[in-house]
């Protein structure tokens, strides 16, 4: 019994059809590592570069004398090199970092020209935190801000917004990029004003300083914080290199320890003014 020949054009398609699939199964990416997971499902996009169509918020500072304040600190070398507002200390003849027991270290100031940024250098100093502004910033992504709100121990958590632009106008007028982020909680017991927090650190998930901590927006729910294109030019040359990061991850349930192990270390001090 003799079966029928199959037609000519079955038989070119189904050697086609072996020849493609036998390249599909040699492509350099036939044994490629599967796709990175999703990230944390609050986060999207990564932050965009700095543009003229950015909101814009406005803050008009007092040309007033300057009144002794407080806020806070963080060390980002242990030479003796701290980072804090500019607004803390401009004008104060006697900048002081509170070190425990009543006591209080002198510091020297170099303010930025173009920024909410201060630099305080004292006679030695406490391990450094990291600070990076090379990691990529997405919106959405949790930050927690560690200092001395209202002159005491609080700290907050937030999510990055995105960009605005601080439109200072009065003494020190300037337009500033900054971040916007919205504040979701608080450590328990902290209520009202955040005034103090100037100049904390802000604090990504790997306990990496990623922005300085410089205003907040009451009503708005909102903080304000530096920018990397702000931040880095005020640190070039400071910092060692290669500052180890912080031993553990920072969560919503252990920042407040983490935040009182580096007050406790004196990694994260209060800034007084001790004369005007």
């Amino acid at each position: 019994m003799r079966f029928p020949r199959p037609p000519d054009w079955l038989i070119y398609s189904s050697v086609v059809l072996v020849l493609v699939l036998g390249s599909l199964s040699r492509r350099e990416n036939a044994h490629a590592p599967p796709a990175p997971p999703p990230p944390d499902a609050l986060e999207g996009a990564l932050l965009g570069p700095v543009t003229p169509f950015d909101p814009a918020v406005t803050v008009t500072t007092p040309d007033l004398p300057f009144q002794p304040a407080a806020g806070t600190a963080f060390s980002i070398a242990g030479e003796g090199r701290w980072l804090t507002a500019r607004h803390v200390v401009e004008g104060c003849r006697r900048p002081a970092l509170v070190v425990g027991g009543g006591r209080a270290v002198a510091a020297d100031v170099r303010l930025s020209p173009r920024a909410d940024i201060a630099l305080l250098i004292t006679a030695g100093g406490p391990p450094a935190l990291p600070v990076t502004t090379t990691a990529p910033l997405r919106v959405g992504q949790r930050a927690f801000h560690a200092g001395f709100p209202q002159g005491r121990p609080g700290e907050v958590t937030s999510r990055l917004l995105g960009r605005e632009t601080l439109k200072v106008r009065g003494r020190g007028a300037r337009d500033e990029p900054v971040l916007a982020w919205a504040e979701v909680g608080r450590t328990l017991g902290l209520e009202g004003t955040l005034a103090g927090l100037s100049g904390a650190p802000t604090l990504d998930r790997r306990g990496r300083v990623v922005a300085l901590t410089i205003a907040e927006a009451p009503r708005r729910g909102r903080i304000y914080t530096t920018a990397p294109d702000t931040l880095g030019p005020a640190i070039r040359g400071e910092q060692p290199a290669n500052e180890p990061l912080f031993g553990e991850p920072v969560t919503i349930d252990n920042y407040g320890r983490v935040a009182d192990d580096m007050r406790r270390d004196l990694r994260i001090a209060q800034v007084v003014c001790l004369s005007a």
